[in-house]
């Protein structure tokens, strides 16, 4: 189980992170369902950690993807993780070793600025390395669907503040989503406050709550 010494916490569900990802976020988003459309679609996530989010969607997004679709998968991740780690920390989930390896050999040595990378003719990857809020800012088209993924509320506030989440808000297309394992009070109330209409569904592996909700 990767650990961040830096947080206090493990980097994925000890229960199963792979299967987190599909109940949390593909699920909670409503995905792979929205793919349907065949046009461009794009997912934020905040928290890039160990890749397991991006490396399981694009597994599903190629079982799953029309012909006409392109997906932008972008991450925001200040302390971005070398490739060695990546590789041993998701090497557990044999059903995502494709990805991993995809994901590894196009890992560049020192990861920081902008990261991407072409997975396949319709799949792009890019992971923005800094400061959460200042880099969300930064982005200019809105996204169809977000991966609330920072760690614990209590161990990493800021990954939950009430302007971090209104940032994601604004950076977030009509009709588009959100999903989080997390479920305390202020993360609901940040995000409400921010104009989601939020959900509250039952959580991964026993945990008894998860948030999603949609901009309406």
């Amino acid at each position: 189980m990767p650990y961040s010494t830096l947080f206090g916490d493990h980097f994925y569900c000890e229960a199963d992170g792979r299967l987190e990802c599909e109940h949390v976020f593909l699920d909670g988003n409503g995905l792979p369902g929205r793919w349907a459309a065949g046009k461009q679609f794009r997912i934020g996530e905040l928290g890039f950690g160990t890749g397991l989010n991006a490396c399981e969607t694009w597994r599903q997004w190629k079982l799953t993807r029309p012909e006409t679709g392109h997906l932008h998968f972008v991450s925001f991740e200040r302390y971005p993780m070398q490739a060695a780690d990546i590789s041993r920390a998701i090497s557990r989930w044999p059903e995502i070793a494709d990805e991993r390896q995809a994901l590894v050999a196009n890992w560049p040595r020192t990861p920081a600025g902008l990261i991407a990378i072409d997975l396949d003719t319709q799949t792009r990857l890019t992971v923005v390395c800094g400061d959460a809020l200042e880099s969300v800012l930064g982005i200019q088209s809105p996204f169809d669907a977000w991966f609330l993924d920072g760690f614990a509320p209590s161990k990493n506030a800021d990954m939950w503040s009430a302007e971090l989440m209104q940032a994601v808000f604004d950076k977030t297309a009509r009709d588009g989503s959100f999903a989080t394992y997390a479920a305390a009070g202020y993360v609901r109330r940040n995000l409400i406050a921010a104009g989601f209409n939020v959900e509250r569904r039952q959580g991964f592996a026993g945990k008894r709550e998860m948030l999603c909700g949609i901009r309406a």
